[in-house]
């Protein structure tokens, strides 16, 4: 796992729950990088897990409940980092549906180890758009809170339904269907 991903965890962390909070999650996950992270390393997909598993004991919020805020944080990182990602989409469904085409694309080249999900579109309209995802990290909360937020940047408001596929998460559909306000 890219090690970005890493650095901004532990900084949404301090923000969120403070130094302190940060110190205990590493002390108690027993990392073999002993929590020392930089943006373009690589490290095991298992200590994000650890670092996860003991925020969630010491928060009593789940996994899911921080992958959400989590990945509300990490958009801000790729609008702020990334900006023309984003600039080049006139609304949510494009960009969404552009993920595995043209944004993991753009990933893979600052990133060329990157362990991605895929995100197959199913079915597109204007108003609604159905998305497979897969992922043997399961990580699919922090893409719902990605969704979340890109429906956020762009104004729009929309229904987000998750269904799992396989009970673990490794595969999940999204379904997302447009509210219109009047």
């Amino acid at each position: 796992m890219k090690g970005i991903i890493f650095t901004e965890f532990l900084e949404l962390v301090e923000d969120k729950f403070g130094l302190e909070m940060v110190d205990t999650i590493i002390q108690e996950s027993n990392l073999t990088s002993q929590g020392v992270y930089t943006a373009v390393g690589t490290y095991d997909f298992a200590e994000m897990l650890s670092l996860l598993k003991n925020l969630s004991k010491h928060s009593n919020l789940s996994i899911d409940d921080l992958l959400l805020v989590y990945a509300e944080h990490f958009f801000h990182v790729l609008a702020s980092n990334y900006p023309s990602l984003i600039a080049q989409y006139e609304d949510p469904f494009t960009l969404l549906s552009s993920i595995e085409n043209h944004i993991h694309v753009e990933v893979r080249k600052i990133y060329p180890d990157a362990e991605l999900p895929t995100f197959h579109v199913l079915e597109k309209s204007n108003d609604s758009l159905v998305m497979l995802y897969k992922s043997s990290r399961a990580l699919h909360s922090f893409g719902l809170g990605l969704m979340n937020k890109t429906f956020e940047h762009f104004n729009t408001k929309a229904s987000i339904l998750v269904e799992k596929i396989k009970q673990d998460g490794t595969e999940v559909k999204f379904i997302i269907t447009k509210i219109n306000e009047q």
